[in-house]
């Protein structure tokens, strides 16, 4: 599996494994190879993350985490490569069409009427990026056909205040950068909403059963701690005289937004005292302060707060969506 090994998605993704339960262990932090110990038939290789979606789709790699971004720019839906899980929740960034500043310009639309006029004057729009696949194709799918694209893989910004670009697309993530450098993005001048994705190789996925069961490792473990991200569990105490009298109690003069539950089972002490049972249930970070209030209103008292890891599910829905992108593959698994 590759993984980026530098610039702004190399530590974030590494927080993020590890956050998953499959911690990268690198014996030397010079080395470009590591390994999971959760998952010990995977090697995991540091590589740049424009590199990335080449090594899947040659099959140097079987897997890669990189940004969609780079996905989408050098492989364009190749059906060599399959997009495991496009949403990781991290490394969060557009591709923006910007403008200098003083451009009495807000929409496409705008710099497509631009673009025209510039055109007829011999003089068409000079764009800086290094995302010409996709800029190309947004442009066109615009309606503008008159331009020329300038490739750096510089730092964009500087383009149209030095005079080699008109205006420039790139990432970008809260727009400090653009407005530092006197920069607007366009209203409507998004090209893509881009984050961190887990991708495959189909031939490998199909021909090799390891690969296929690693990969459902991981597609389940990352669903299962980013659908537990934002909860948390909640454990209290109450005295009753039924589990269903305490669950009629919660149903009825609270509002906690649990995930699933509750779940009530009664605690046995060394005293004879049958009327007390332990609540148990999830609720989102953004309850958890209500919650509490809640269940202490209704008689709760030692309420334990922890952060929920995981939450599995039977079986992910995209999983199930994997299995079925991989049916007509020759080779492919032989499941529902």
């Amino acid at each position: 599996m590759a993984l980026p090994s530098k610039g702004r998605l190399e530590e974030p993704t590494l927080a993020f494994l590890s956050a998953c339960g499959l911690t990268v262990e690198k014996a030397n932090p010079r080395q470009y190879v590591a390994r999971i110990p959760a998952l010990p038939g995977v090697t995991v290789l540091f590589q740049r993350a424009g590199d990335i979606p080449l090594s899947v789709r040659d099959g140097g790699v079987d897997f890669g985490i990189t940004g969609y971004d780079v996905v989408m720019e050098r492989l364009d839906h190749d059906p060599q490569v399959m997009i495991l899980h496009e949403a990781l929740n991290y490394g969060h960034c557009d591709l923006v069409l910007a403008v200098p500043e003083a451009w009495p310009i807000e929409t496409v639309d705008e710099l497509a009427a631009l673009a025209q006029s510039r055109a007829r004057e011999g003089h068409p729009l000079r764009i800086a990026t290094r995302f010409t696949n996709l800029v190309s194709r947004f442009l066109r799918e615009r309606g503008i056909a008159e331009f020329h694209l300038v490739v750096s893989e510089g730092t964009l910004e500087v383009a149209p205040s030095i005079g080699y670009a008109d205006l420039i697309a790139d990432l970008t993530t809260t727009g400090t950068t653009l407005h530092d450098n006197r920069l607007k993005p366009l209203r409507d001048g998004v090209i893509l909403h881009a984050q961190a994705c887990l991708i495959a190789n189909r031939e490998a996925l199909t021909a090799r059963p390891g690969v296929l069961e690693v990969a459902r490792q991981l597609v389940e473990f990352f669903e299962a701690h980013l659908r537990a991200e934002g909860h948390y569990m909640l454990f209290a105490n109450m005295r009753g005289e039924s589990a269903e009298a305490i669950a009629h109690r919660l149903f009825t003069q609270t509002d906690l937004g649990g995930l699933q539950g509750p779940t009530i089972s009664r605690v046995y002490v060394r005293e004879e005292d049958p009327g007390w049972f332990a609540i148990h249930i999830i609720v989102r970070k953004d309850r958890l302060n209500e919650a509490i209030r809640q269940l202490r209103t209704i008689g709760g008292s030692g309420v334990v707060v922890a952060p929920v890891t995981y939450i599995f599910e039977e079986e992910p829905p995209r999983w199930q969506r994997v299995l079925e992108q991989l049916k007509g593959s020759p080779g492919s698994p032989d499941r529902a």
